[in-house]
């Protein structure tokens, strides 16, 4: 299968997964618009899924998967299992620790670390605790679908884990709808959602280790030893969790700050929902391919071929992203009125969220490209690197939050993880270019012009037809002509900036046609090791 299949394959599944996000999200939004139990649980709910983004989304596997493919290669399928075996193992037991001690400590963590604004409400304060400690071991369940999911991506079997966490906005969207349906008040809802966040947690484990078994590696429970295999794990993967998490931390970061004001956890969770989409389509694809197809041509010497893989998937992330991040910004009032603008959420509410949907969206293809460019790192077992430019961006982030969101309050929260996010992706490309593990190429650069100039058309058309159809986007406009309108934008946006984008040189079909047929396996061509 082609490198562009597999990612189109692992994109389908995430897209499906995302469009059930966007449906959870309208109903979160018309039964708690920004309101007080909104906060709540969007606090609560933010520290147990920084881990599963964290390790869903590629940390874990920046770490397990080259060591479980080293397996393979050198002990066969039988030497997998081993290892597997004794990483999940270990895995089980410091988790259940971890889970049982994060419980007693849920307190103590909301007050300093997940939402110190609310510690002079007592009912917010313990309503949070209270639901934290019912989905933190939704972080377990996570970081061992995560380990499982890196064996299948490694056997090349990407869709299992890729279709899993639909089941997570699938149970979400049945608790809200039982309240909605019911007549719950805010708070039984909130209670709802969170015990719907650990029964998924529990599915998805479920489906990843039949897939696993599906995939003819039956898995048991070993005690814990902390082999050399282990050990080499565990050096790896605790940089690269800092790593893989970024942008979950710095949002981790905002949240604390925003939660000393009513209204804005939720305000940023609304808008984050959205660029999630394009992030998760297109760079958690790009990620979850890339790894192991790197770790491959690394493995068997073919550097021209790691450095090919790395420049196609940049060039592929910004073909994509671009017009997503121009359509977020131009766009970012009507998305968010079609989308949540009903029953809680109220028009102030769609203003609010707008200029931080309009920010995140200039921030997008920095965040995408942090997926694509960690791999060459972590293809060559090397965590500590990007690690470094993570606490870098973190410290910009903290220091401009802390400096902004007195001043223009959550925006401010935006732009400061906005700009950590593109400084991260500068020290990462620059330094594998500086390395030489990354390929300069003036066509990628004369490309991404193209692109840019593609996009900027495609802006402008934006800006006049939203203007036409202004009639039709107002709060006070039927649904469904709200959503023909914006349909028909995104409809005329898409031929404009692919067809320009391929009339100027942009894009390439015939480049795009030789990435179809390509196969994975790296040609038989003489090694040019370093």
């Amino acid at each position: 299968m082609s490198l562009v299949k597999k990612f189109m394959t692992v994109g389908g599944a995430t897209l499906g997964s995302r469009v059930f996000g966007f449906a959870r999200e309208t109903l979160m939004a018309a039964a708690l618009g920004t309101g007080p139990i909104a906060d709540v649980f969007y606090a609560a709910f933010r520290f147990p899924n920084l881990f599963r983004r964290l390790f869903a989304e590629g940390a874990f596997n920046a770490a397990f998967v080259p060591l479980f493919a080293k397996e393979i290669e050198a002990n066969g399928i039988d030497g997998a299992k081993r290892f597997s075996e004794e990483v999940f193992g270990v895995l089980f037991s410091v988790l259940m620790i971890l889970t049982i001690g994060m419980q007693l400590s849920m307190p103590l963590l909301v007050e300093w670390i997940i939402a110190p604004g609310f510690a002079d409400d007592a009912e917010k304060f313990d309503l949070t605790v209270r639901l934290a400690i019912v989905m933190f071991p939704y972080l377990m369940c996570m970081s061992l679908t995560a380990m499982l999911s890196g064996m299948l991506n490694s056997l090349h079997h990407f869709f299992a884990a890729a279709i899993a966490p639909v089941f997570l906005n699938v149970l979400m969207i049945a608790a809200l709808g039982w309240s909605l349906w019911t007549g719950s008040d805010p708070a039984a809802t909130a209670w709802a959602l969170s015990w719907s966040v650990l029964a998924a947690g529990l599915m998805q484990l479920a489906v990843v280790y039949l897939g696993v078994r599906h995939a003819g590696i039956r898995i048991g429970f070993k005690r814990p030893r902390f082999t050399p295999n282990v050990k080499r794990l565990l050096i790896l993967a605790v940089p690269a969790a800092i790593t893989g998490g970024i942008t979950q931390i710095n949002q981790l970061i905002g949240q604390a700050i925003a939660s000393g004001k009513e209204g804005a956890i939720s305000a940023l969770q609304y808008a984050d929902r959205i660029y999630q989409l394009p992030l998760g389509v297109v760079g958690v694809a790009v990620a979850v391919v890339l790894l192991p197809e790197l770790a491959r041509a690394l493995k068997g010497g073919h550097m021209k071929e790691a450095a090919n893989l790395q420049n196609r998937s940049i060039e592929f992330v910004l073909f994509l992203t671009l017009p997503a991040a121009v359509g977020i910004w131009v766009l970012s009032d009507e998305i968010i009125r079609v989308l949540y603008e009903r029953g809680a959420f109220s028009e102030q509410n769609t203003a609010v969220v707008a200029s931080i949907l309009a920010i995140y969206g200039l921030g997008l293809p920095g965040f995408v490209l942090i997926k694509a460019l960690q791999p060459g790192y972590y293809a060559r077992e090397d965590t500590k690197t990007p690690m470094r430019f993570t606490m870098v961006s973190v410290a910009l982030n903290t220091g401009l939050a802390l400096t902004l969101f007195p001043i223009f309050e959550e925006s401010g929260i935006a732009i400061a993880e906005a700009a950590a996010g593109w400084t991260n992706t500068i020290l990462l490309f620059s330094v594998l270019v500086w390395r030489k593990h990354l390929m300069f190429e003036w066509s990628l650069v004369t490309r991404t012009l193209r692109l840019l100039v593609a996009a900027g058309v495609m802006a402008a058309m934006l800006v006049y037809a939203s203007g036409e159809l202004s009639a039709w986007l107002t709060p006070q406009s039927p649904l469904l002509y709200q959503l023909l309108a914006l349909g028909a934008l995104i409809a005329l946006a898409m031929p404009v900036y692919f067809g320009i984008a391929f009339a100027i040189g942009g894009a390439d079909l015939g480049m795009i046609r030789r990435n179809l047929k390509r196969k994975a396996k790296a040609p038989a061509e003489p090694t040019d090791q370093q």
